[in-house]
């Protein structure tokens, strides 16, 4: 049996959750993003979530992560004694940039971690201009 030095911390945790109303609207996770070479990273902790349970949607430049936690403990025989980790959906929307392409963006699931690589658009990356001179386009008349 787990033993709590707070007896009111579950109270004071409840009474939070009403009057915020965070019981009832999925959660933030949380998310670093950062670019690597030609393309950007995007990895958000999704703990004790199954692969299976998470869903990536891309329409036009808003990318939607919702990801659901569910109790691991099962049957009428539990007593739960201690219920911190935080269950249900969680969800998180990105708008991304036009110079980003969503049609090649992977994904991986590795530890607990969700990472997205968005490759940058060919449109996007710098390139050289070729520089002509005004001599140098001379027609051959036939």
């Amino acid at each position: 049996m787990l033993m709590r030095t707070d007896p009111f911390r579950e109270l004071d945790r409840l009474t939070r959750e009403i009057a915020t109303g965070t019981w009832s609207r999925p959660s933030a996770m949380p998310m670093d993003a950062y670019r690597e070479g030609d393309e950007y990273v995007v990895a958000f902790d999704l703990p004790g979530v199954s692969p299976d349970s998470i869903d990536i949607d891309v329409e036009r430049n808003m990318l939607t992560v919702k990801a659901e936690r569910r109790p691991t403990a099962k049957g009428d025989d539990v007593q739960m004694e201690l219920s911190e980790r935080p269950l249900g959906v969680f969800s998180r929307q990105i708008v991304l940039a036009d110079t980003l392409d969503t049609e090649r963006i992977q994904a991986a699931y590795d530890t607990g971690v969700l990472t997205l690589r968005i490759p940058i658009a060919e449109r996007a990356k710098p390139r050289k201009i070729e520089i002509r001179s005004a001599g140098s386009d001379k027609r051959i008349a036939a």
